[in-house]
């Protein structure tokens, strides 16, 4: 059974793999190997051009209320239950069909042409025949092809790395187009599979390559190559090229194709929008079926009625005209038939053009608020988007919000504040703070001058090009960092003098040293980058501008001579500094200024761009550059530090443990150059880096050279780090440990044999790296300062005046998170805190009852449910995975709705989206969810609207989100107002519709009573037609787009009248039935005031109803007159259009219609109607008493 067992998953495991080979051998041969996999060629393209009709239609009648109302128009066909003509029946439901299906065709033209210039793209492919790469097209390219890409070409297939023009074997790509992220990511040739001795030909790749199946993980890929001597070389994503990637700073890279086509990891993350149903919409859904109910028993009605009719007669009457046969239908059928009859007659009650008007007046909603200039950030040229169409109303009804912290709430700008080694704490207090003041100190010289404002424009300009053009392409908080003097100095005098100062074991050089090599960063020359910075320099230039102008000259002036005071001492000091007269110069980037340090080498001509994956890391590269650690070249096997002293060392890198969100570290091991000593560093969260530290520890208690006295290093450290999580920096730990040769040869066979794996090879890879991390050697600590982004506190606080609670949940620690927390007034110096943070379960649902008890005797909710006011709750991420399962979320929920601010803490990110479910789905409320990294696209889809920051993090938070900002404090606008407007106006034209559709059908289902129920209308089909159509279509577009209930500054004054919307007071069940009820009367007064006006005279059924029709007119748009809160000059035009339209159309109608529907013709009705006093006086009278309730 164990061999069974063993087999069948073995069959399983080779299921789950596809083996490739190389097409060389099969070129031009009809069968190969490979031919079972598709082609390049792509389509996204949902029609063809002969089917394109047929499967049109197929998709749109998978809408209900299509197919509801062509079986309607159908029906009118038979003649036992015709209503009225059948063609013209057909007429509203094509025209809809035809419209809808226009725009899907022009839709998908759109792609077809997408596609086809994308099938048509030349790439390269290596051909046995010619013996080298030749052009064809992209849609030519197949699985186990070679290809060839140069520079800033886009990859037209997944490729395996198998060569590239760098002789580390190093490809560099820009994966924007995948995950939005614009900072280069380093790929490399499959480990061990070619060497400088043995080049890479095509032609002589006899291996097979054996890769996991298809699948949309951008982030993992495992395969191992099979050499003709039976070695297995294996690989990760790291060794793979995706579709649509451009291939950045490599000469030309070749590659073996694993996957075309649609299999490819871009096409299958191409997924279309993912459809949202708006709140607004469910509640509409359900009244249409109740419109359906009311339908039922008013057709119902007319079959009884018509039945009661026909039985009243003692005897046949001469004017029901029996069939061909001389055969009249008992009452009983004729009823029945005639309840079909009154459906065919009644449709328009249920409102068939609502859905598509919704649609157009979305569009309308979206594009004046992407329009809006406040929501406009002009530093970063950005504006907000708008990514799916259907839940802008939603944005009007949010009540629980949860927010990230970092590049959220943060301006994700990272600034090094201080820094702890060995014990000791060393601030660096100044960093970020000389940038505008070298700026204003500039101005202020300049407006001294009688020139000010002439030469004004070409300083700046000078300003900012010198910073555009600096080595940095972060923002200069990051790139500028002053030194602390006496942590200079010890790095110096640690470091000592030439190449034996190298070899000495200095646990200071050791931490700076973790600074530079312990990351991912991308090392690349500056002008490499400045195309890019160019872009930006325009808005730079206006925001230094504007920032300056605001300055007053006096002010300038004081500064300036505070300035110079702090240069003369600063001169001072140098002049007598340690080294000074030795050391060389550094360039300070954007200044153009040089600053002299002890004894510091650096090659000022040697400009150098860091891009890293975050901004965290490029703060710590910049660190150790300013206390002479440069970086300067990075390849997969080696990094180049350059020394204090300008000695450069090139580390051989043997293994790098990347970071993960469960390991929350990473490490790099590395060989010295000269001592051949292996070490491995490691940077990581303070709370697991801790735990990892050896035990004893070796270094636990150390002499002070300079103090004389004694240390507990770990301790120490620790409550440095508790300093600076209070006051709100981000903290991380650095360590050290020093590896035997054979230790790192065991421990990397095993390593090898991991990343070989094809099954559970993450796995495997986390169990090694967590084997090796372990009696690591405590170097110190860093405390980085991400500040709060502007009005942050101004935004929360009146988010939650308006109604709506505030979540945070970030990765950082409590202490920081809480001081961040009491900053943005997310919490307050006068609420009750309470803190959860156990590793015991029992003691988690102990302290849940207890605290739920404390709630509810010092306020908790009131009797409507509203969250106490003054209860804050702090919990940790372990707390809360317990506190989610579910045995205890029920009391976690009701706690959390007690409290009026919630913060999580050391949460992942499948613990965000995990509340946000939770919260969303017990409590039955509207959530919103914002971030701006890839940790929070999870959080972002799993609430009902997601937002998304276009920060420092990449684009796959926007990429994945509803709607995307520039920065949080535009969510008060978006929601306050933008939100509060598009639920209004969608709420009241929905109800609106309803009323207007019920108002006009019951004009006939009155009449009904005088003629019998016999289905006959008083108003020509055609009117009733165009009534819907184009008489009454516009206006109610023109509320939903244009209406505003109050002014912008009322809604952001005033943010508690956003409350209204979470109430939904616009749309309910209540403002249904009374728009109902309205309808209802505004139809009776409509119809009786003209029946009895014309009640005993000779008038035909045209006059009768031709008042009717004008009264309804004016009554319906008069009505909706009333509910317009703001009227412009479109609004005039729109209203008095319709009206004019209805004259214009009925009167031409009229006048041409001389036999359109006989036996009774609307000939020259309206004429003679506009020459009767009568017509004025019922119109006026009928529509005032109408709109008297109003």
């Amino acid at each position: 059974k164990r061999r069974d067992s063993r087999e069948s998953e073995a069959r399983q495991r080779d299921k789950d793999l596809l083996t490739l080979v190389s097409n060389l051998p099969y070129q031009g041969l009809p069968k190969t190997t490979n031919q079972y996999f598709p082609g390049n060629s792509i389509k996204t393209t949902k029609y063809s051009f002969w089917f394109f009709i047929p499967m049109n239609l197929w998709e749109q009648f998978h809408r209900f209320a299509n197919v509801y109302f062509v079986g309607l128009a159908l029906l009118n066909f038979v003649p036992a239950v015709e209503a009225f003509q059948p063609e013209v029946a057909l007429i509203p439901i094509c025209v809809i069909l035809t419209l809808t299906a226009l725009k899907d065709g022009w839709e998908d033209y759109r792609r077809y042409r997408s596609d086809r210039r994308i099938n048509h793209t030349p790439c390269l492919i290596y051909s046995r025949k010619e013996g080298d790469f030749v052009e064809r097209r992209w849609k030519d390219v197949r699985v186990g092809d070679f290809v060839k890409v140069v520079s800033n070409e886009i990859l037209p297939a997944d490729l395996l790395l198998l060569h590239t023009s760098d002789p580390n074997g190093v490809c560099h790509i820009e994966t924007a187009t995948l995950d939005g992220e614009t900072n280069l990511k380093q790929r490399q040739v499959v480990p061990g599979l070619y060497t400088q001795d043995f080049p890479f030909k095509p032609q002589h790749f006899n291996s097979t390559v054996v890769v996991e199946k298809p699948n949309d993980n951008l982030n993992h890929f495992k395969g191992y190559i099979e050499t003709a001597d039976n070695r297995k070389l294996g690989f990760g994503i790291d060794s793979l090229l995706l579709r649509g990637c451009t291939v950045r700073n490599t000469d030309h890279a070749a590659g073996f194709v694993v996957y075309a086509g649609r299999e490819t990891k871009s096409m299958l993350n191409n997924n279309r929008p993912r459809y949202k149903r708006s709140k607004l919409e469910r509640k509409m859904n359900m009244d249409v079926l109740f419109c359906v109910i009311v339908l039922f028993c008013m057709c119902l009605v007319g079959a009884l009625g018509h039945y009661i009719w026909l039985e009243s007669f003692p005897s046949m009457p001469l004017f029901l005209i029996p069939d061909s046969h001389g055969h009249l239908d008992q009452p009983p059928l004729s009823s029945f038939y005639m309840f079909f009859t009154m459906i065919i007659l009644l449709q328009i009650l249920i409102p068939i053009s609502l859905y598509v008007s919704i649609e157009i007046v979305k569009v309308g909603q979206v594009f004046f608020i992407t329009n809006d200039i406040d929501l406009y950030d002009e530093e970063t040229d950005s504006r907000v988007q708008c990514r799916t169409l259907n839940i802008t109303e939603d944005l009007g009804q949010i009540q629980y919000v949860f927010s990230d912290k970092t590049g959220t709430l943060t301006e994700n700008k990272m600034v090094f504040r201080r820094c702890t080694i060995m014990g000791t704490e060393y601030a660096h207090n100044e960093n970020g703070k000389e940038t505008m003041g070298i700026i204003k100190k500039q101005w202020g010289r300049q407006r001294n001058n009688g020139n000010y404002k002439q030469t004004m424009e070409t300083r700046y300009s000078k300003t900012v090009w010198c910073f555009i053009l600096s080595p940095c392409p972060f923002c200069v908080q990051e790139t500028e960092v002053v030194p602390d003097r006496k942590l200079l100095q010890r790095v110096l005098r640690g470091g000592g003098d030439g190449p034996g100062g190298c070899q000495e074991t200095d646990l200071y050089l050791d931490f700076f040293l973790a600074l530079a090599v312990c990351n991912t960063v991308v090392v690349s020359t500056a002008t490499q980058a400045q195309a890019q910075r160019r872009r930006v320099s325009r808005a730079l230039f206006q925001v230094f501008r504007r920032r300056s102008e605001e300055e007053e000259g006096e002010k300038m002036g004081r500064e300036e001579d505070g300035m110079q005071r702090r240069e003369g001492g600063e001169a001072r000091r140098k002049s007598g500094g340690r080294g000074g007269g030795k050391g060389g110069e550094r360039e300070m980037g954007y200044r153009g200024g040089k600053e002299e340090k002890p004894g510091l080498v650096v090659d000022t001509a040697d400009q150098l761009c860091y891009e890293a994956e975050s901004p965290d890391e490029a703060a710590l590269v910049y660190a150790a550059k300013a206390y002479g650690f440069t970086l300067l070249a990075r390849t997969p096997d080696s990094v180049t530090v350059r020394l204090p002293h300008g000695q450069e060392l090139t580390y051989q890198v043997l293994d790098t443990l990347t970071f993960d969100p469960i390991r929350k570290r990473m490490s790099v091991v590395l060989c010295h150059p000269i001592t051949r000593e292996i070490v491995m560093y490691t940077k990581g969260a303070d709370n697991t880096m801790m735990e990892l530290l050896e035990t004893p520890y070796a270094g636990r208690f150390i002499k002070n050279r300079m103090e004389g006295s004694h240390k507990n290093i770990p301790a120490s450290t620790q409550k440095h780090l508790d300093w600076y999580a209070k006051e709100g920096l981000r903290t991380l730990c650095l360590a050290k440990k020093v590896l035997s040769k054979k230790t790192y040869e065991d421990w990397s066979l095993v390593r090898q044999d991991a990343v070989a794996a094809i099954n559970n090879r993450e796995e495997l890879l986390m169990e090694t790296a967590i084997h090796l991390e372990t009696h690591l050697t405590l170097l110190g600590a860093t405390g980085i300062e991400d500040r709060l982004q502007d009005s942050v506190p101004d935004t929360i606080t009146a988010l939650r005046e308006a109604g709506i609670q505030v979540w945070v949940l970030t990765g950082d620690k409590p202490e920081t998170a809480v001081n961040i927390a009491y900053a943005c007034r997310l919490l307050d110096q006068g609420d009750l805190v309470i803190n959860m943070r156990t590793n015991n379960k029992a003691v988690c649902a102990s302290t849940l009852d207890c605290t739920l008890e404390e709630v509810r005797q010092y306020g908790g909710p009131g009797a409507s449910g509203d969250p106490s006011p003054s209860i804050g709750l702090v919990i940790d991420g372990h707390t809360l995975g317990m506190a989610l399962e579910s045995d205890l979320v029920e009391r976690f929920v009701e706690l959390a709705r007690s409290c009026r601010s919630v913060l999580c803490c050391r949460v992942t990110p499948l613990q965000k989206s995990t509340v946000v479910k939770v919260v969303r789905e017990r409590l039955k409320v509207m959530t919103l969810a914002i971030g701006d990294g890839a940790n929070d696209v999870n959080m972002i889809q799993a609430a009902d609207v997601g937002i998304g920051i276009s920060g420092q993090e990449g684009m796959q938070a926007v990429m994945a989100s509803d709607f995307s900002i520039s920065c949080f404090k535009h969510m008060k606008k978006l929601l306050l107002v933008h939100g509060h407007w598009c639920y209004r106006r969608l709420a009241n034209m929905a109800i609106y519709f309803f009323y207007k559709n019920v108002t006009y059908v019951n004009l006939l289902f009155w009449y009904q009573f005088y003629c019998g129920f016999s289905g006959t209308s008083m108003i020509d089909i055609w009117l009733i037609i165009f009534f819907n159509l184009f008489f009454t279509s516009a206006p109610p577009i023109m509320f939903g787009v244009m209406d505003r209930n109050f002014a912008t500054e009322t809604l952001l004054g005033l943010p508690e009248l956003y409350r209204s919307g979470q109430g939904s007071e616009g749309y309910n069940h209540f403002t249904f039935w009374i728009a109902m009820l309205d309808a209802f009367y505004q139809s009776l007064v409509c119809f009786f005031i003209p029946f009895w006006t014309y009640h005993g005279s000779d008038i035909d059924i045209y006059t009768f109803g031709t008042p009717i029709n004008t009264v309804s007119l004016f009554t319906i748009l008069l009505h909706l007159a009333i509910e317009i809160k703001t009227w412009t000059v479109v609004h005039w035009v729109i209203m008095l259009g319709s009206v004019s339209l209805y004259f214009m159309v009925t009167l031409v109608y009229s006048a041409v219609c001389i036999s359109c529907n006989p036996p009774s013709d609307p000939y020259w009705i309206l004429q003679q109607q506009m020459t009767d006093p009568m017509f004025y006086l019922v119109c006026v009278i009928t529509t005032v008493v109408a709109l008297l309730p109003r």
